[in-house]
């Protein structure tokens, strides 16, 4: 047997639990991976809550998770690109991943390169892969000046170190903690709150070239307010509004691929990106860290260590 986490209903962080399932089977084309860190997100605590009912409906009792990292335990019939003990870091389609065990098909794994923490790899994929859509969503290049909403975050942190990796000014929105951690990184602090079109209109005076948001509706506003074509305007969140103004909502699932996970991988690797990890936690403490999640004030990934 092994464990995993799981939820019967929709609800708060009191729903999840953590129960004793049998270890996978890989079918065709899959391994079963013994997780060693797999990174929350907060498009679980939305699943989790009924929030996306509509569009992703759970399955009772439901599973969650898609980011991990780990080392191969077995392998399905017709597998030839890992074998038993090879590392390796992707994602699951199936809510599966915060367990001990998961089965995952060779199409969404990468070998994990040898330099990368077992928490750095198992919070890549969806901070990955959301940046470079973001991003590439924008059409961020050289000398582009771009502000980032939420820029200490999970997904932030990766996307103002993308940007400048493109050649990008970047003027990266978060509270006076974190800009420290900003300036190193060769990013523009600003603070939100009150004022801070005037803030960003200083900092820029030549102008904004594009806006990702990755907070709220009230930065897709801003973005608009500041003269940013919604063309050049992406936000992961706030879907209602980018249909208002015509700005651009591409998500993880527009980048979900082994070439760009493998691409982030190097960049990180090779330490033009980095990803700060905020806490890891044990399985059994699941709500806990979904509970330091859900404060929205994390600098860096939360991830769980099974």
């Amino acid at each position: 047997m092994a464990r995993a986490v799981r939820f019967d209903r929709y609800g708060d962080r009191d729903v999840l639990y953590v129960a004793d399932v049998a270890v996978p089977e890989p079918a065709v084309g899959e391994v079963v991976v013994e997780v060693r860190a797999a990174a929350i997100n907060p498009g679980e605590v939305a699943i989790r809550t009924g929030a996306l009912q509509a569009t992703f409906p759970a399955t009772f009792p439901s599973g969650e998770g898609s980011d991990l990292a780990g080392v191969v335990s077995s392998v399905g019939e017709g597998v030839t690109e890992f074998v038993v003990g090879d590392e390796v870091l992707g994602w699951s389609w199936q809510r599966s991943s915060h367990a001990e065990y998961v089965a995952v098909p060779v199409t969404q794994l990468i070998s994990k390169p040898a330099n990368l923490s077992w928490e750095v790899a198992g919070s890549l994929y969806v901070v990955g892969c959301t940046a470079y859509a973001a991003v590439r969503a924008v059409g961020a290049e050289q000398g582009d000046t771009v502000v980032v909403s939420g820029a200490a975050g999970g997904v932030g942190t990766v996307v103002v170190q993308l940007l400048r990796t493109k050649g990008a000014t970047v003027l990266g929105l978060a509270s006076v903690p974190h800009h420290d951690w900003l300036t190193a990184h060769h990013i523009i602090p600003v603070v939100y709150g009150d004022g801070v079109a005037e803030r960003l209109r200083g900092a820029a005076p030549n102008g904004i070239d594009a806006f990702i948001d990755l907070f709220g509706p009230q930065y897709v506003q801003l973005a608009v307010d500041l003269g940013v074509a919604p063309d050049r305007i992406e936000t992961i969140i706030s879907r209602a509004k980018a249909q208002e103004v015509g700005a651009k909502t591409a998500g993880s699932a527009d980048a979900s691929t082994t070439e760009v996970l493998s691409e982030m991988a190097d960049l990180v690797a090779s330490g033009q990106i980095e990803i700060p990890i905020a806490a890891t936690y044990p399985l059994e403490q699941v709500r806990d860290a979904f509970a330091e999640l859900e404060k929205r004030h994390t600098h860096g990934k939360i991830v769980l260590i099974p």
